[in-house]
């Protein structure tokens, strides 16, 4: 039998971005929305802990070492950049705790690295913004953190909200997410953060930064927003303020 291929060399030429994720991340998909045809996505996970989403969990999961391995089972299809794809372990001790993360995934043989609170902090400082309403769906505790973080890095939160979660988070659905965003709305509020990269956000991004007239950020979008940036790659999807700015 005679078959003639196309006269073209494929596939497109893959480009990676190397993901570490929390145990319980089921939001795989909605990740994969914010990436350009070009760009595939690598994951490994951190060891399963039995303990609620809470402050403790967001230690044992930003741990070096779980850091150092998951990069290292990431490296053999030579990713550009590993993100480490959580917001509450890489804000819980500072800034300068942050940079540590990043600087573990480098040692680890990553080109170069993003977490999600750093590009928080990118996204915030290229946009002009100091003051943001937030909503989490972490507990009082774990809000608490994030607002210092934002603190140490020039952003007061002029309004915060919480769902007081302690697992299940990417059940809620976007009824109740839309909803606590515009509740923690407020005009002194240049932005809105929604924390957590397992808590669906996409479809509602848009919608709501016309409804509101301001940036609606989401832990995924920015974590994926500065990967795809250091690639030198625009970012699909919705989310006007942050769409090729690179």
């Amino acid at each position: 039998m005679d078959f003639s291929f196309p006269d073209i060399e494929g596939p497109v030429a893959q480009r990676g971005i190397g993901v570490i994720a929390p145990f319980d991340l089921a939001l795989e998909r909605e990740l994969w929305r914010w990436a350009p045809l070009e760009v595939s996505l690598h994951l490994a996970r951190t060891p399963y802990e039995p303990v609620p989403v809470s402050l403790v969990m967001a230690e044992l999961v930003s741990n070096p070492i779980h850091l150092t391995t998951a990069t290292r089972d990431v490296l053999h299809v030579e990713p550009e950049v590993v993100a480490y794809l959580c917001t509450s372990g890489s804000f819980i001790k500072g800034l300068d705790y942050e940079k540590s993360l990043r600087a573990t995934i480098c040692r680890a043989g990553a080109q170069d690295a993003v977490t999600t609170s750093g590009a928080l902090v990118e996204a915030i400082r290229h946009l002009g913004i100091t003051s943001l309403s937030v909503i989490t769906p972490y507990d009082e505790v774990l809000t608490g953190k994030l607002i210092e973080f934002l603190g140490e890095a020039g952003c007061t939160v002029v309004r915060s909200d919480h769902l007081g979660l302690g697992g299940g988070i990417w059940k809620v659905n976007y009824r109740t997410i839309a909803e606590r965003i515009v509740g923690a709305d407020d005009p002194a509020a240049e932005a809105i953060f929604v924390s957590c990269t397992n808590l669906p956000t996409y479809d509602i991004i848009e919608p709501l930064e016309q409804a509101l007239g301001k940036p609606v950020l989401t832990a995924n979008q920015l974590t994926m927003w500065a990967c795809l940036g250091r690639m030198k790659l625009p970012m699909m999807g919705p989310g006007k303020w942050l769409l090729n700015v690179f």
